[in-house]
């Protein structure tokens, strides 16, 4: 027997849901979207669940990450009941659920909470450098080992738990079977969609957005790879050097068409940015700029003289590393790649 949350609705404005009680169900949202099938349809019915408050019915789906924010469902509304705006909430509602943590929610629906957890890490990083007395050579070393360890611990301490409660929720709960042979033979899925959102290029008129975010992710494990196994603010390799200088600018350069596209509020999937919104872009920018900055300072040999930039660059890649990659949007890259991989399983 289904349980209704009365309360529902209240608690999906606070992670930015807009009007989205103003539907009357007239099937509009679901008829213009190019990803919504006969089998597999929404946003209307996530929109019907959400104002009937069924909470687990919408913890169970997985239509809320195969829905990929062009923003027809919301342009073509009658009832400007936003349902594009009201997916990308049931997303961050649904990662919040996921974290076992409790804290996604907690940064997700409170603007202060987030900036106190970004200068918390900001005084850490700065009393480190302190009780270092900001000597350069040590803070290089600590800041590599701080990446390598990071991806570590977040992965197995936080992400693997989460992505297993999520499975618990959609797989494991709903009482669906799965043989083990399939959750090998399917896991093509999730790596095609991890490393190129493909089913993004179902929607109209998305080709550039898409192939932005697919340069971006390349973009963005390059330098990953690049600065934490490549070592490349201290290899002498100059083919590495390049490379990193070249994918960091790619990094920067792409994160600087979506921050204008938010602020322009050029296309619908950009009139509704909420705080993680610009604290995934601009951190995404910052560290891109920084990085490229500090490894050209130091081929100058003017960091010793401006550790204050290198110190920058450490906070930046501490906030990313502590707040937004785990509790923040990008794990919506993870969640999503994962959604596509276990609704191959219930095929």
């Amino acid at each position: 027997m289904a349980t209704i949350n009365p309360a529902f609705g209240k608690e999906l404005k606070k992670y930015g849901s807009v009007n989205f009680n103003a539907c009357y169900n007239c099937g509009n949202c679901t008829a213009v979207c190019s990803l919504s099938t006969t089998e597999n349809s929404f946003p209307r019915e996530m929109v019907r669940l959400s104002a009937l408050g069924l909470e687990e019915e919408i913890q169970s789906s997985l239509k809320p990450w195969e829905c990929y924010y062009c923003g027809e469902c919301t342009t073509y509304c009658p009832q400007e009941a936003n349902p594009g705006e009201l997916m990308m909430s049931l997303r961050r509602y649904l990662t919040a659920k996921y974290d076992w943590t409790g804290l996604s929610g907690l940064l997700y629906k409170s603007l202060p909470v987030s900036i106190a957890a970004f200068v918390l890490v900001l005084v850490g990083v700065m009393a480190f450098a302190l009780s270092v007395n900001f000597e350069l050579e040590t803070l290089l070393h600590v800041g590599h080992r701080f990446e390598m360890i990071a991806i570590g611990t977040i992965g197995l301490v936080i992400l693997l738990p989460n992505i297993i409660r999520m499975w618990n929720y959609t797989i494991l709960k709903p009482g669906v079977k799965v043989p083990f042979k399939k959750y090998v033979s399917s896991l093509g899925e999730l790596f095609v969609h991890m490393f190129t959102q493909k089913r993004a290029l179902g929607c109209d008129d998305n080709q550039k957005r898409w192939f932005e975010h697919l340069i971006l992710v390349f973009g963005y494990l390059s330098l990953l790879f690049t600065t934490v196994f490549l070592n490349w603010f201290s290899t002498p390799s100059v083919f590495v050097q390049i490379f990193g200088y070249v994918v960091s600018a790619v990094v920067f350069v792409v994160t600087i068409d979506f921050v204008s596209g938010r602020m322009k509020k050029n296309r619908e999937v950009n009139k509704h940015s909420q705080p993680s919104d610009w604290f995934f872009v601009i951190w995404l920018f910052l560290m891109g700029f920084t990085a490229f900055v500090v490894r050209l300072f130091i081929d100058f040999d003017w960091l010793e003289s401006n550790k204050w930039l290198y110190i920058a660059h450490f906070t930046v890649l501490a906030q990313w590393a502590l707040l937004i990659v785990p509790f923040g949007k990008w794990t919506h890259f993870l969640y999503r790649s994962f959604a596509m991989y276990f609704a191959k399983l219930k095929e």
